[in-house]
């Protein structure tokens, strides 16, 4: 344990309030540039050498490449974590090169990173909040809300929440046609647009290099269940961040940027693995609080801080369950599905 991690554990009693718990886990912002530089390669080197043997393996066994195809998305979700963290400047002190290592990495996640970046702000700034829903997060309607909609709304709703198009189509869609476009970003003016095809212009040319070596029917065989399931596993950590059943939203006075960090994030608990490859951010509570920690800090910050581990705590069993929550009851205050909706009202 480091010396800032001993004075940060050595601290008072835990605090019961979600601005408190920011202020001591700021401790742990500074990045480590070595470590940064070793978890970029140990993401992106096995990615390309995946990669490059599924190409081999399939003239072969077209079975080996299947299975490579899953580490080969794992990898691929890694580097999107890293992505991730450059969007937030937490995986080097310099600005310019975490935007320029998250804009090299945009190409190989097909986000748009200048888009993506902003529209995650507004994600952290907004969470939880009933007047502000709709950038950088999963609809989500309340009781209410569903209640008054047309009868073909409501199969809209349901369809856009069933889990073959939230966890199938739609991650793929999501990736492949929609980051294409910054749509919704009219207001700021052609910057968004600059850079959104900027990034597709890129995609396009290692796109058309790759199929220059290897073939259209190779690239597509290999590429696309590879986006696939990066695409998909993706989209499942997002919603299982914010989607469980004691999450946090509120509306005015009562919301918070703080207790909505804390407490409408969950802590997803996933075996060791598999923490490796999400790079920590199941630990999305704290990531909430303070978005500036590297994600390869944050399991210290519960190492030094257990007070934190059981809040919003989900392992990966009980997350299934969470698919099933789809509205938000405003009384009872926690997400619900349709067939509560039915037994309740």
């Amino acid at each position: 344990m480091t010396d800032t991690e001993q004075a940060a554990s050595s601290e008072a009693p835990a605090p019961g309030r979600a601005r408190d718990w920011m202020q001591i886990i700021a401790r742990y912002r500074e990045p480590n540039p070595a470590r940064s530089v070793v978890e970029v390669t140990i993401t992106l080197v096995p990615f390309v050498l995946l990669w490059l043997f599924i190409w081999l393996s399939i003239h072969f066994d077209q079975w080996i490449g299947l299975v490579l195809v899953v580490p080969a998305a794992a990898f691929l979700v890694r580097l999107f974590m890293i992505q991730h963290d450059c969007s937030h400047g937490s995986f080097f002190r310099n600005r310019g090169f975490n935007d320029w290592l998250g804009r090299a990495i945009s190409v190989l996640t097909l986000t748009p990173y200048d888009h993506w970046r902003h529209t995650h702000a507004i994600h952290h700034a907004t969470s939880g909040n009933l007047a502000q829903r709709g950038v950088g997060d999963i609809d989500t309607l309340t009781v209410r809300e569903y209640l008054a909609l047309s009868p073909w709304r409501r199969f809209c709703y349901r369809l856009y929440r069933h889990p073959m198009v939230m966890f199938g189509i739609g991650p793929l869609y999501l990736f492949v046609v929609q980051h294409r476009f910054p749509v919704g970003m009219m207001r700021r003016g052609w910057k968004p647009w600059l850079t959104t095809m900027a990034t597709n212009f890129a995609i396009a040319v290692v796109v058309a290099t790759v199929i220059w070596f290897v073939g259209v029917k190779a690239f597509l065989l290999i590429q696309l269940p590879i986006i696939a399931l990066a695409a998909s596993a993706g989209v499942w950590l997002f919603y299982v961040q914010h989607q469980f059943e004691e999450t946090f939203w509120a509306d005015g006075d009562t919301w918070n940027v703080h207790e909505a960090a804390l407490r409408g994030s969950s802590h997803y608990d996933l075996p060791g693995i598999l923490r490796w490859f999400t790079a920590n951010i199941g630990v999305h509570h704290v990531h909430h609080l303070c978005s500036r920690i590297p994600y390869y800090r944050l399991r210290q910050v519960l190492r030094s801080h257990p007070e934190l581990t059981p809040m919003g705590r989900l392992t990966l069993l009980q997350s299934f369950d969470c698919v099933r929550l789809v509205l938000w009851d405003e009384g009872r205050r926690k997400l619900v599905s349709f067939g509560e909706l039915r037994r309740g009202y």
